[in-house]
């Protein structure tokens, strides 16, 4: 899937002379938790988020230092520590270096670039202008989507097993040479021997999650690599 398929379009936004204050309730009103921050063309100035008004004064959060922290610091440090805290104006507080993607973004890249670099959301840019935003309510909503439309579907026992061996076939982690599966009315009985206790539950996840399958019965058999002893559940 692509970023443009689960965006946000139309995002909320807020201008650099925006007041806190009025950004602040809009995140409030709006129950969102970042705003994008455009200039005059639309184009992407910066984002002001939850985060970038968790130290102020108003509320008395202001990071307080020791003297001989602050010596250390040094005046500049302490400067730009008492604009984030204080500043009335969005273009002083907002971040201005913006992780952005594309429309055509596929959203397994969108997600690594959110984990990279610990953002809640990104601001999807079209020729340098703002078109959306894929935060990670959009990503919930669309796994949400998609295990609907995989559970609305009836399937064969003939199937399930085609389709558990098809998944099983494409990990590496899968004992396929020791396993044996049979599907009876939906269940899905798995037997044979595992060499570690992990692959017993990423197994019984595999059926789990297809369609049609209606239990996972654990007929395996764990056994200790090296030494060859059955290690009892």
């Amino acid at each position: 899937m692509k970023a443009a398929e689960v965006m946000t379009r139309g995002a909320i936004t807020v201008t650099a002379e925006s007041t806190v204050e009025d950004a602040a309730r809009l995140m409030l009103s709006r129950r969102i938790s970042g705003l994008p921050v455009v200039d005059a063309s639309g184009a992407l100035a910066g984002m002001l988020t939850e985060g970038d008004l968790l130290r102020r004064a108003e509320i008395g959060t202001e990071r307080r230092h020791a003297r001989w922290v602050e010596l250390l610091l040094g005046p500049g440090r302490l400067a730009r520590d008492y604009v984030q805290t204080h500043a009335g104006k969005v273009g002083a507080i907002m971040t201005r270096e913006v992780v952005s993607i594309a429309p055509n973004t596929p959203l397994d890249a969108a997600v690594a670039l959110m984990e990279k670099h610990r953002v809640k959301r990104l601001p999807v840019l079209e020729h340098g202008r703002l078109v959306g935003i894929l935060s990670r309510a959009n990503l919930l909503a669309a796994l949400v989507e998609a295990t609907g439309k995989t559970e609305a579907a009836a399937t064969s026992d003939r199937e399930i097993r085609r389709r558990l061996l098809a998944e099983l076939d494409k990990q590496r982690w899968a004992p396929r040479a020791s396993l044996d599966i049979t599907v009876r009315r939906g269940v899905v009985e798995l037997s044979g021997i595992v060499t570690d206790e992990r692959e017993r539950e990423a197994l019984r996840v595999a059926a789990e999650r297809l369609p049609g399958v209606t239990g996972v019965r654990d007929h395996l058999v764990w056994v200790e690599p090296i030494s060859g002893m059955v290690i009892e559940q």
